[in-house]
This record gives structure tokens, sequence and C-alpha cells, in this order.
């Protein structure tokens, strides 16, 4: 038995002996009858990390929880890549707002951050959204003392939070700085607690763990794009499996990726460290947005995060 699961198992074990049988008819008259009313699959009953028991909204068509086996492996015969399109990102942080949406992601971080570039003062500047990279040399996992972060066959780099002891070191090891950290207690909303925790979607939060940019791998379990891609209205955000050599953005074009690769001169970030990043980017040439500053071009402040660009 695991640390965390060993703790639990004596909380709730303390907790339910302290309740009582008054907090059994308690549950019993309340909280399963609100469950009960709402009808067969419309609601379900969650523990919150407070030991409270409380009526959610079934999440339907969503993924059921993997096992450890499964979300440490990935998807078999999968290779999961992303390509971002400069010339077409237009700096809206749409993708910065779904992810940071569907993943219930605290204010004070971004797993996608929006950074304005400008090569040199005589060139103009263009935006340049960051996620985690998903390296296939990813020194985040050499350096974890327990395997708490651990690169899966398909390629997607995870955290698992039921193991990390907080010692930050691939926080540390990342040259990207594409990882947060939750100092305090998180407040789990109703529906991340509804569905549980995996590695694969990285909540309910846990005090004292890293966490970042998962690529959605749930989604991508389901064939589905990462929410990050299906909102870019741009279409400059592509998805798609390295084996197969194809890529798909939001507005459904699919295309060969070594071929956009080549004839875009596709481009890692800091491909000179050796890391060798899962994320490709297409230069910020023949730009297809008015550039940062220009009548008519987005700020990049998302409303959400103010004045952190």
């Amino acid at each position: 038995m695991e640390r965390r699961d060993f703790l639990r198992t004596g909380l709730v074990t303390a907790g339910g002996v302290a309740a009582g049988a008054a907090g059994v008819a308690k549950v019993s008259s309340s909280a399963e009858a609100k469950a009960a009313a709402a009808g067969p699959g419309a609601a379900t009953l969650a523990l919150t990390a407070d030991g409270e028991l409380v009526v959610a909204p079934a999440r339907n068509g969503a993924t059921a929880v993997p096992t450890s086996a499964e979300a440490r492996r990935g998807v078999p015969g999968r290779r999961w890549v992303m390509v971002i399109d400069l010339a077409s990102c237009d700096g809206c942080g749409e993708c910065t707002q779904v992810c940071a949406k569907s993943h219930f992601v605290p204010g004070d971080r971004e797993y996608i951050r929006l950074f304005k570039m400008r090569e040199s003062a005589d060139t103009a500047p263009y935006w340049f959204p960051r996620p985690c990279f998903h390296c296939d040399n990813p020194p985040c996992t050499r350096v974890c003392p327990v395997g708490a972060t651990f690169k899966r066959e398909d390629g997607i780099v995870l955290i698992d939070n039921e193991r990390c002891i907080g010692c930050r070191f691939c926080m540390a090891a990342c040259p990207y700085s594409a990882r947060s950290f939750n100092w305090s207690r998180p407040d789990n909303p109703t529906a991340a607690v509804t569905r549980g925790y995996s590695p694969e979607w990285g909540y309910p939060r846990r005090v004292g763990t890293a966490e970042k940019c998962d690529f959605c791998a749930d989604m991508a379990r389901d064939k589905q794009l990462p929410h990050c891609v299906a909102k870019c209205s741009m279409g400059a955000m592509w998805f798609g499996d390295e084996n197969e050599d194809a890529v798909t953005n939001a507005k459904g074009d699919t295309v060969r990726l070594t071929t956009l690769l080549r004839d875009r001169a596709g481009f890692r970030y800091m491909e000179e460290l050796g890391t060798k990043p899962r994320v490709y980017y297409l230069p910020a040439a023949n730009r297809r947005s008015a550039a940062p500053g220009e009548p008519g071009a987005n700020t990049g402040n998302l409303q959400r995060r103010g004045d952190q660009r």
C-alpha cells in the first residue's frame, strides 16, 4: 500500500468511527436521496477531501479512470505530437483559457503560457504559446527519486501526484519552466472531486505536488483533439500521431506531419539542449494576422490572467 493510500485509509476509518450511526443516517436521508431523485446517470455521490459526501452532476461520456498501469503505459501504438503555427497565432489566448477551464487550473498559474517574442528591434513581434514539450529525452523524469513523473510509450510525460513527494527536482530540471507547484491546499471544485484522480488529467489536486500540461491524455485516449487544439479558432495548433504521420487542427484540416515540417521549416524550441521536444513550431513568416501592437491585433492579455504576459 502506498504512503498516501495508507494515510487516506487511516483518516477515513477514523472519521467514520467519529461520525457514527448519526452520520450514516444523515447521508442516507440527504445526499443519497438527492442523487436518487436526479435519476440514473444524472448525478453521483462524491467524497470531498474534508470527508463530506456531496451530490455532483455526472460527466456524460467521460473517460473512466484508467488503472495505474494504463495511465503509465499510454495508448499502445501511438506517438502523440503537437505543431504550433506561429504565423497563424494571433495571441487571442483561447488555448490558455480553455485549458484552464477544462483542468480547473487555479488563477495563479497557466499550463500554456503566451509570450510576446521579437527577434530584434528591426523585426515584427509575434506570439509564442508554450505548453509542456513532452520531451523524448526529458530531464524531469531522470531526477525524480520516486518515479512520480514518467514518460509513456505514446510520448506523453505525466505526473503521478499519488507518488509525488514534493521535492521539486523535476521543476529545477525542466529547462522550459513548464511546471507549477501546489504550495497550499487546493480548493478542488465538486466536478474535479467527482471524477476521481488520474495522472491523465491531474485533478483533484493535492498540496505539495507538481503539475503541468498533460497533452489532454484522456482526450487522446478517446481519439479527440486536446482542448487547446480544438478551441484554436485560427487553426494554429495541430495534434496527431507521429506513427501515422498525420496531424489535425480545429478546422478539420489533416496533413502529413513530415510534409508540414519540411515545407514550413518546422523547428523545436531550444532543440540544442538535446531534450527532443514533441512540440514543433512553424516560423512566424508570412504572418496571417496583425502583429502585436498593430491595429486589430489581440493584446494577448487574458481577462482572467490580467497582465501576467
